[in-house]
């Protein structure tokens, strides 16, 4: 029997624990971030603005407040090899990109459009629990415009509804199998930007297929602005069961992808399930959350873990050294805001390890009649 709706997120494995303590002087730099927006006096700064005319401004709402947790000030820190004044820079304009975006106000309904032929789905986790966006560029049927790239965040803000405890980012799955309108150069440098400077750390993993001839191209043109982690990351005509990424059962049998779920698309049955389901979600977290104290950087282990000991496991050990570890250094490093220029020749063709979220995530929007209730995407999301 097809599947119409999402899957539920997987169970957390017997004997997770919470991620790595810090050592020391990473956990003394975690403090003065943490310290700075936890500050009763905080507000957010604004440009031409000043100290005066901040404090008019009323303190973090209870959104950017959640938004803050433990994770999100440490991926900012490693994004910026633990330089605490460019985490609290980049942080600074993340909140005020998610303003201007119109990401706290944007609708389902505002959206909707876009989502009418499927061509972004969220559908099953990998074999690491994270949960995968499938992009399908065939089924585009909107011209350009901003609401195309509203829609690219509202459904990654969606998937990373669905993450469990301990899982902080998602798999991009696009597949260009079919003909297709594909992503303009600014529609995907957009994107691009946005990923990268406001989404540190949250692409796991990008699974590409059927990238045809003239796209090889366009990957070539997109590659300076892709920095080189982003691209290790990338991964093209994989086999993702034989390759242990997706078990068969998490995983889209159409489209070349190998799995064993018979995904059908059927609009009036998988939008409202989405929502529903990231509404629940959402509205969980938000009440685990309010129990902790309703502040900046309460961990997102704890609010999303459930049953007896909740927000009580264990901590694995990591040595103490003083210097962030060596991974961490190079995910920063590619974490970084500004593009990083990489010679054309780095993306060569799809069986290259080119890495290219961006890319991806730009995968062209759908236009739709449909009209649907327009509650805030936050409001929705809290609904029960």
């Amino acid at each position: 029997m097809p599947d119409f709706t999402i899957l539920p997120p997987p169970p957390l494995p017997e004997g997770e624990t919470r991620p790595g303590e810090l050592t020391p002087a990473q956990e003394e730099m975690y403090a003065k971030v943490l310290a700075h927006f936890d500050d009763a006096e905080y507000r957010l700064p604004s440009e031409g603005k000043s100290k005066e005319e901040d404090k008019e401004k009323g303190e973090l709402s209870e959104d950017e407040k959640f938004w803050l947790s433990r994770e999100c000030l440490l991926r900012y820190l490693r994004a910026t090899k633990w330089h605490v004044g460019q985490s609290i820079e980049r942080l600074e304009g993340t909140l005020k990109w998610r303003h201007e975006f119109g990401l706290w106000d944007m609708t389902p309904a505002h959206v909707e459009p876009e989502c009418v032929t499927g061509k972004e789905i969220v559908f099953g986790y990998d074999t690491q629990r994270r949960p995968a966006l499938y992009m399908i560029p065939s089924r585009q049927n909107t011209t350009e415009s901003p609401r195309q790239i509203e829609f690219a965040v509202f459904m990654l803000e969606r998937a990373l509804d669905l993450a469990g405890p301990g899982v902080e980012s998602i798999v991009l799955m696009i597949n260009f199998g079919d003909r297709g309108k594909s992503p303009t150069f600014a529609t995907s440098r957009t994107v691009l930007n946005i990923l990268q400077s406001h989404y540190p750390e949250r692409l796991g993993a990008a699974l590409i297929l059927n990238v045809p001839f003239i796209l090889n191209a366009f990957f070539k043109l997109i590659s300076p602005f892709i920095d080189p982690i982003t691209r290790t990351k990338m991964k093209f005509n994989p086999k993702a069961v034989e390759d242990g990424l997706f078990t068969a059962d998490e995983l889209f049998a159409q489209g070349g992808w190998g799995g064993a779920r018979e995904f059908e698309w059927d609009h009036a049955q998988y939008w409202p399930s989405l929502l529903k389901t990231c509404a629940e979600r959402r509205e969980k977290h938000y009440a685990r959350w309010r129990e902790l104290g309703a502040k900046v950087g309460v961990s997102e282990w704890d609010y999303k873990i459930e049953g007896p000991g909740a927000g009580e496991a264990a901590a694995v050990e990591k040595p103490a050294t003083d210097e962030p570890p060596a991974e961490e250094q190079a995910v920063a490093e590619a974490e970084a805001p500004v593009a990083v220029e990489v010679p054309v020749a780095a993306v060569e063709a799809p069986d290259a390890a080119v890495e290219g979220p961006g890319a991806a995530a730009e995968a062209p929007t759908v236009v739709s009649e449909v009209q649907a209730e327009s509650k805030p995407a936050v409001e929705v999301e809290k609904a029960t």
